[in-house]
């Protein structure tokens, strides 16, 4: 009787060690995220979303190219669930690659407009960036600059006097795309031939170096996206940049008709994701109201749910009419862009 007790009680004692064993063992929730966003800033948003959900943020960063290769060679052994970038031509990249699958969450179709999502929704905005015309008010009359268009940059009127990226900017591919889609390609092409015609210099730099080179009397207009001026005014920059962004105004173009051109940030799961039901939990966190606060308040990027407002950086410029091209267009007239860009002479 006493054998068969203790027998019995080794038996127990067996089936809780080996139950604790599995219990340490049992994986950690996780979700991995492939991102060539550059912002330190995200990371207090991936340790918020552990903080909510217990899921840990594994962050794989690299140029859109670098995770491309990347995910060739995993393929479907690879870990990655989402794919998190800026402008909606790096998303379509992806997801002509065949990077991507659809986003299945209602939550998500419902925050986000159609026209703010890719193909078979695949991808979907994060937040919007607005791509303005900056000028210097000391040297653009107020006459000149009024019910601007980006149309109206090829003009005679600013001959010599604009300064922008090179065509290699995925931002400016995403503009001339955004032409192509709602004037053609025959009137785009012209309009870029003459566009280009009235460069203040070779472009050179990046965005805010076009800001710095029109606070500076290099240029009187440029091209960049808005919260350039927000890092540059908040001091992110140094002092400067600070003081050269203290100089500068923004007219929205089109608002006479289209509206201002809108690009985004966004994000999309991973066609092998491992951790799908995670990956659309991150997403759907992106979109909360915390993390838009969030996004607004340190990228200076506008929200792209209505409830929170600017940065008051960028609120200062005032309101505008967007753009309603879906950017999926964007990636679509990609290709097209890029060849018409490089006919026209725009290096």
């Amino acid at each position: 009787m006493i054998y068969t007790t203790m027998k019995s009680l080794k038996f127990l004692i067996k089936i809780l060690f080996f139950s604790l064993i599995v219990v340490g063992c049992s994986p950690v929730e996780e979700v991995n995220v492939y991102t060539s966003r550059h912002y330190d800033v995200d990371d207090i948003l991936y340790a918020e979303f552990t903080k909510k959900t217990g899921i840990k943020v594994n962050i794989i960063s690299g140029s859109g190219g670098a995770l491309m290769e990347r995910l060739k060679a995993e393929g479907q052994n690879s870990p990655g669930d989402v794919f998190f970038t800026v402008d909606a031509g790096n998303l379509a990249n992806f997801q002509k690659a065949g990077f991507l699958q659809p986003i299945e969450s209602e939550n998500i179709k419902n925050i986000i407009p159609v026209e703010l999502r890719g193909p078979n929704n695949e991808w979907v905005a994060i937040a919007k960036r607005a791509r303005v015309i900056f000028y210097n008010p000391e040297s653009v009359a107020e006459d000149e600059i009024k019910n601007i268009s980006y149309e109206d940059l090829s003009s005679e009127t600013w001959k010599g006097r604009i300064v922008v990226r090179s065509s290699s900017n995925m931002y400016n591919q995403s503009l001339v795309a955004s032409l192509i889609s709602n004037l053609g390609i025959k009137d785009t092409e012209i309009w870029a031939n003459e566009f280009v015609n009235n460069f203040a210099r070779t472009p050179q730099g990046n965005d805010r170096s076009q800001l710095m080179a029109v606070a500076n009397g290099l240029a009187d207009i440029a091209i960049a996206n808005t919260y350039y001026v927000g890092i540059m005014l908040a001091g992110k920059g140094g002092e400067e940049q600070r003081k050269a962004a203290q100089k500068l105004k923004i007219a929205f173009p089109n608002q006479d008709n289209r509206g201002t051109h809108v690009n985004i940030s966004g994000g999309g799961i991973l066609k092998y994701s491992p951790n799908k039901k995670n990956a659309e939990m991150f997403l759907e966190f992106l979109l909360s109201e915390e993390a838009q606060t969030h996004i607004v308040n340190n990228s200076f990027e506008y929200p792209v749910i209505n409830t929170i407002a600017p940065h008051p950086i960028i609120a200062k410029f005032g309101d505008f009419k967007m753009d309603k091209t879906s950017v999926a267009d964007f990636g679509t007239y990609n290709p097209e862009a890029v060849k018409l860009m490089d006919r026209a002479g725009w290096k």
